[in-house]
């Protein structure tokens, strides 16, 4: 299981990772798809290790550094491809063949540049409503469940390009393992917090479902980037509203 590790710490993160001293093999890349989680959980562990360290820090501030770090331990990855939907999406037109030959186009048009910016104004706010008290859940919480729908919807999803980026993690990867996974880690947020985490599963519940019909309806399936714009929006959706229960309660 360390080859399939590495292949998704390669693929998810900038972390350094030791270059594999053979290339992968068809089932390893379905396997890599299974610890797509267990990297969002490595990415929230550096979160809130960097929130106990600086604790003292303004909310302000230490959303602003946690924000930062978080964008460069994925390398901007997840952005790029919610900055490629997003201008896809508008100029596509509801047609299939024009949106999916923009989302190839590496420019970036104003709805790109658009999309960004709120995620991320999103996410600042809610870090810096959360980070006034105790955080550490939700640190955690979203970089694992933007992972998680990723491995959800390449479990119940077809995959749009058949010579894509994710083409080959999408064909091997274990689709009842996936959706067990993702039941799992629903049980787990469940079980740490509470009716709280009752709620959040039903609202990312409710956005997955929205996603998916989204991909379906307009590209018959999911593509590479519109697995990163689900983990931005499946991230912020989960800090939104772990921000707005906390105000609330």
């Amino acid at each position: 299981m360390i080859r399939p590790l590495a292949l998704a710490l390669q693929l998810l993160t900038r972390l350094p990772v030791p270059a594999l001293t053979a290339p992968p093999q068809p089932w390893e890349f379905g396997q890599a798809v299974l610890f797509f989680p267990f990297v969002g959980l490595l990415i929230g562990a550096l979160l809130a290790g960097l929130h106990m360290t600086l604790w003292w820090a303004d909310p302000g501030v230490l959303a602003a550094l946690a924000l930062a770090i978080w964008v460069s331990l994925t390398g901007g990855l997840h952005l790029d491809g919610l900055a490629d939907t997003a201008d896809a999406w508008i100029g596509g037109q509801g047609d299939r063949e024009r949106t999916l030959a923009i989302m190839k186009d590496p420019r970036s048009g104003p709805m790109a540049i658009t999309a960004i910016v709120l995620v991320l104004l999103s996410k600042f706010t809610a870090l810096q409503t959360l980070l006034v008290g105790n955080a550490q859940d939700a640190l955690w919480l979203a970089p694992m469940w933007g992972r998680a729908m990723m491995v959800l919807l390449l479990a119940t999803t077809p995959y749009a390009r058949p010579d894509g980026l994710g083409s080959p993690y999408a064909d091997q990867v274990p689709r009842w393992n996936g959706i067990l996974l993702a039941a799992l880690i629903a049980l787990a947020t469940l079980v740490l917090l509470e009716w709280s985490g009752g709620l959040l599963v039903v609202v990312l519940g409710g956005g997955f479902l929205a996603l998916r019909q989204a991909w379906m309806t307009r590209l018959g399936g999911v593509t590479g980037d519109t697995l990163g714009a689900t983990c931005e929006l499946m991230e912020t959706l989960t800090l939104l509203t772990l921000a707005l229960l906390a105000n609330e309660f």
